[in-house]
């Protein structure tokens, strides 16, 4: 664990602070119930919370070490003692595998939580300035202490690897990168295609004698199919930036060239099981993207 000294020292947290947080503890005591049933209603709103809260007995646990917690933010007295016990509470949380996203988002509620009680409860400027540094302090360090367990299992179970697993699994994050920058590169020459088909489109549109609804529906499938493409940029710059695979926008451009496969044999009456195929076959990627889109927009 990091030096608990360094880290207050990292923060300028100052005795003077932890006077100040001290004197505010017994206002926090007497709202450490209202605290708590708020936090709970913040954080079932996560919408996964209860697959770490599976029981009552456990929800009953959970509230009154919460409240413990609270009540000792305003200890004052920020010791080895105390850094060890957030410690053991982050080590709980990478146990039960708690994402850090849930301790980030909890920890916003807690700030807010106590700033507009204090905004309540003093009202010159100077000391209300005081105690509110003192107050964001302490959430942070307390935040970054209960998140280093995360980021200390990382490390172990990094460094447990042997030199050669090492080797490889630095080789696979390079290729992982190159293969990214192919992709996004190989989609650019899909949209520069997309444009010379759109553009061949408007050209059989007035030189060819394919007729004027049919010329129409060719073009506004290859606009599709263009968009689609343009869409598929996007997303795999969003991945390059860090985010997730987007899956959808892959199953979204096989639609739009189905879909103008489907225009252009619409003035067909030759092809009518090839539409009926197509159509099952487009009904159920939608279905597929609908599935992706649900699972994506899931609460955290």
């Amino acid at each position: 664990m990091q030096r608990y000294e360094s880290l207050k020292e990292h923060y300028k947290f100052t005795e003077d602070e932890s006077r100040i947080l001290a004197a505010l503890q017994p206002r926090m005591s007497e709202l450490s119930e209202k605290f708590i049933d708020e936090f709970y209603d913040y954080i079932w709103g996560f919408g996964s919370t209860a697959k770490f809260l599976k029981n009552q007995k456990i929800i009953d646990y959970h509230r009154e070490k919460i409240k413990e917690w609270f009540v000792n933010l305003f200890c004052g007295k920020y010791d080895l003692q105390y850094f060890m016990y957030l410690y053991k509470i982050g080590e709980v949380h990478v146990r039960i595998g708690l994402p850090t996203h849930y301790v980030n988002a909890a920890f916003t509620f807690v700030r807010t939580f106590i700033v507009k009680n204090i905004e309540e409860s003093v009202r010159d400027k100077e000391p209300l300035l005081k105690t509110i540094g003192a107050v964001e302090k302490i959430v942070d360090i307390n935040l970054d202490t209960l998140t280093s367990s995360y980021r200390e299992e990382e490390l172990s179970k990094f460094l447990s690897l042997s030199k050669f697993e090492k080797t490889i699994l630095s080789g696979l994050k390079k290729f992982n990168s190159y293969i990214n920058f192919f992709l996004a590169g190989s989609l650019a020459l899909v949209a520069f295609f997309a444009i010379g088909l759109f553009s061949y489109d408007i050209y059989l549109l007035f030189a060819s004698d394919i007729g004027i609804e049919k010329g129409i529906l060719t073009v506004l499938g290859s606009l599709l199919v263009l968009w689609a493409a343009i869409e598929l940029i996007h997303e795999e710059i969003n991945h390059l930036q860090g985010k997730g695979f987007a899956i959808g926008a892959f199953i979204m451009l096989a639609m739009a060239a189905l879909i103008r496969k489907i225009l252009i044999y619409s003035l067909s009456s030759e092809k009518g099981n090839e539409l009926l195929i197509i159509g099952a076959v487009i009904v159920s990627l939608a279905i597929a993207y609908w599935l992706v889109n649900v699972k994506n927009k899931a609460p955290l």
